[in-house]
């Protein structure tokens, strides 16, 4: 009897072993004895310079029910706006044994999927997930990750074309501000030489790696052109005041994807609603943590873009915003 109580102690203590490594990795409320969910925010920028619409992810969480502190804590984690920084912020928060990781960019999506490949993945903003290789496909993720794309795949650099087209008299030549280390930045900038021609438009690429290169970059973009493109990317974004001040400084209209970009004193931006994005992310954190697989949780693009116009800045550059963008567009926001 001795022997079998003995064995059956060491068989309730290798189950235990078990559930403690291989188990959901909660930990509990003192108060409650709720489980409370470790969660991971990577975000590429800094502390100062992330996108807006972050905050709507963190308030369409407490409208779901999550209140931070009681049902979840989170390892929060900044890449400083240097995409070489993103492989070790990642690996630093997976050490944590989070239960859901959160991002957003391509280049910090595709960071989380090297640093896991077992530990649920919400990307709240991506370029083309597929042509980038992060998902076997919108519908199906196959995967670990999921969450939205921006939707780069439909044409989108055509519209920035038509745009500068409209604004910019006797345009000829538009510089494309790319950081060659981001996929989603080289795809955009291939697109963009290919339909530059259809429009009668040249396009010059110039390669940013860091923000010390931006001001030579903007500067350089002024001699070779009479507008520019910004395509996204950590550095150019996290650094966008500047990238604003240089494009005044050297007199350039310049087209933005995310309207931060004209909130920091920039001319125009055609994109996504960022804030819509992070609030759906939200709901497929909450999806993933009741239950539901990452992998089936099909890839959203957006249905809707957003047009930011500062007439302000146009009137610096002695630009004249035509009516057909400002009535027949309906640009969503006018800053005066």
């Amino acid at each position: 009897m001795r022997s079998r109580s003995h064995l059956t102690a060491l068989a309730w203590s290798f189950v235990l072993l078990v559930l403690a490594v291989s188990g959901p990795r909660y930990s509990y409320s003192a108060e409650s004895g709720q489980k409370i969910v470790r969660l991971g925010f990577v975000d590429p920028h800094s502390r100062s310079t992330g996108l807006r619409g972050v905050n709507e992810f963190w308030q369409r969480l407490r409208e779901l029910g999550w209140a931070e502190g009681k049902d979840f804590v989170v390892e929060r984690r900044w890449a400083d706006n240097r995409i070489d920084q993103l492989p070790a912020v990642m690996a630093e928060v997976v050490e944590r044994k989070v239960d859901v990781l959160v991002t957003y960019s391509t280049p910090a999506a595709l960071a989380a999927k090297k640093a896991t490949r077992t530990i649920p993945i919400v990307s709240a903003v991506m370029g083309d997930p597929v042509g980038t290789g992060e998902v076997q496909s919108l519908a199906r993720p196959g995967g670990n990750l999921t969450g939205l794309s921006l939707g780069w795949a439909q044409g989108i650099g055509g519209k920035w074309l038509e745009l500068l087209h409209e604004m910019v008299p006797r345009l000829s030549t538009v510089a494309v501000i790319s950081n060659p280390d981001n996929p989603v930045s080289v795809s955009l900038a291939k697109e963009l030489e290919i339909m530059a021609p259809t429009r009668g438009l040249t396009v010059r690429v110039l390669d940013v790696h860091g923000p010390a290169a931006l001001d030579a970059a903007i500067k350089r973009a002024r001699r070779e052109a009479q507008a520019m493109i910004v395509l996204p990317d950590p550095v150019s974004v996290g650094h966008r005041q500047e990238v604003a001040a240089f494009a005044a400084r050297y007199r350039l209209p310049a087209m933005y994807w995310a309207s931060e970009y004209v909130y920091s004193g920039g001319l125009i931006a055609y994109g996504v609603d960022h804030g819509r994005l992070f609030r759906r992310a939200a709901d497929y954190v909450d999806k993933i943590l009741k239950g539901v697989n990452p992998a089936e949780l099909p890839i959203e693009q957006p249905t809707q873009y957003v047009l930011v116009v500062n007439m302000k800045a146009a009137r610096a550059l002695g630009l004249a915003i035509p009516e057909s963008i400002l009535l027949i567009m309906r640009a969503d926001e006018v800053i005066r």
